[in-house]
């Protein structure tokens, strides 16, 4: 599945459905970039920071837990940095594609409500996630969140371009 680019030049209710269409713009390029991958692309890297395509896609999904769930929201998240393990992405020899998949379009789903739900002036909850810093409000974090996938999209062209798959939006 791909999403149109959510052109400037389309009109939008508001502020909050432009960042929606943005991150699902990104977050659903993300995924078909990966799913042309040929398989033996996702577990391995052609880049000197080690990082996998599979690694990524679970990264992102991640990010938006942090930011929105944990962030925003202030939610106790049992394990917020389970993309991580000794200081890099990680994933198991049993996460597939088809499983972190459908865990991004989920976190996506609950991302979506959350924006559509509240004020993009609202401000987040105190919490772990701010590091004692005052909480952002919910317009700055969808910024950060349009910059992280736009940021790990056009990391992720370059590996299909090495391996051969397709590239650009």
């Amino acid at each position: 599945m791909t999403i149109e680019f959510p052109s400037p030049t389309i009109p939008a209710a508001n502020r909050a459905e432009v960042f929606t269409r943005y991150l699902d713009h990104f977050r659903e390029t993300l995924l078909a970039k990966t799913a042309a991958l040929p398989e033996a692309e996702l577990r391995s890297s052609r880049l000197p920071s080690g990082w996998t395509p599979l690694e990524l896609v679970k990264h992102l999904r991640h990010v938006e837990r942090r930011w929105i769930e944990w962030g925003f929201e202030g939610r106790e998240i049992p394990d917020p940095w389970a993309d991580h393990r000794d200081d890099r992405w990680h994933v198991t020899g049993a996460e597939t594609l088809a499983g972190l998949t459908a865990e991004l379009r989920a976190q996506g789903v609950h991302t979506t409500a959350a924006i559509a739900g509240n004020d993009l002036d609202a401000v987040g909850a105190p919490g772990p996630r701010w590091s004692g810093a005052d909480p952002a409000t919910l317009e700055r974090v969808c910024f950060h969140l349009v910059q992280e996938y736009a940021r790990h999209v056009g990391h992720l062209d370059i590996v299909a371009e090495l391996a051969g798959a397709p590239t650009g939006e």
